[in-house]
């Protein structure tokens, strides 16, 4: 076993994968790695593997029979907003990954692939989901109090409704108070990779941020922004105006 595999002994994977001289193959690989490893051949099945094993990453097919990757991991989010989804497919176009990351996935990796280059992006994504745990559980900006364990808004008593990647930001944010994040490092830790051809989508996510926890969107007193650079998260309300 290597050093990495050593280190990723006790890490769960949940493979689901309809296929079985790919799944296998999978299996063979993470397990020569370290990783204990649980299989599916179907979706419905992976989704309820999932519900009661609570793997400490699901890798997922998308092109499945009756229930498809992508709604495997749509309600697999409702349930389990935290584990780590890698979702594993032939299909590379450019609207899938979109689809694939909006859903609540966190790395997409399209067929074919080598082994090393699957192990580095869950190895990745395990540190990440270990740091996070380590990170800031609530936070509390004016009215709006965030609970990242639940994922769950409220402002005030009102539950709100947040996406997976929001509650992502904003906890990347919080973990880095008083400091500017860059769109380089939104797209790194919260979509795992460069999925998108330009940084634009941080700033689309960051207006509806804005639009659900500050008082007036257009003078932000909480999710400031640097201009050229990223953001920054301010706790205590500022009469400073930001755009």
């Amino acid at each position: 076993m290597t050093e990495q595999g050593t280190a990723s002994a006790k890490a769960r994977i949940l493979v689901v994968e309809d296929e079985f001289p790919m799944r296998l193959a999978l299996e063979d690989c993470l397990a020569a790695e370290g990783f204990r490893v649980i299989t599916a051949s179907q979706g419905e099945e992976g989704l309820t593997l999932a519900l009661e094993q609570k793997p400490d990453l699901v890798l997922l097919d998308v092109m499945m029979p009756v229930m498809n990757g992508f709604e495997v991991c749509q309600e697999l989010r409702k349930h389990q907003p935290e584990v780590p989804i890698l979702i594993l497919t032939a299909k590379g176009h450019v609207d899938d990954r979109v689809r694939g990351l909006d859903l609540g996935a966190d790395d997409y990796l399209v067929k074919p692939f080598v082994p090393q280059e699957l192990l580095a992006r869950l190895r990745a994504l395990l540190r990440r989901s270990r740091a996070l745990e380590r990170s800031v559980k609530t936070l509390e900006l004016g009215k709006v109090r965030l609970d990242f364990a639940q994922q769950r808004g409220w402002k005030g008593r009102e539950e709100m409704n947040f996406r997976s990647k929001e509650f992502a930001m904003l906890r990347l944010m919080a973990m880095h108070e008083g400091e500017t994040v860059t769109r380089e490092q939104f797209l790194d830790v919260v979509w795992g990779y460069g999925a998108y051809p330009t940084t634009r989508t941080v700033d689309t996510h960051m207006r509806r941020l804005r639009q659900k926890i500050e008082p007036n969107p257009h003078e932000p007193q909480f999710l400031i922004t640097v201009h050229g650079e990223g953001y920054r998260l301010q706790t205590h309300a500022t009469t400073d105006k930001d755009s």
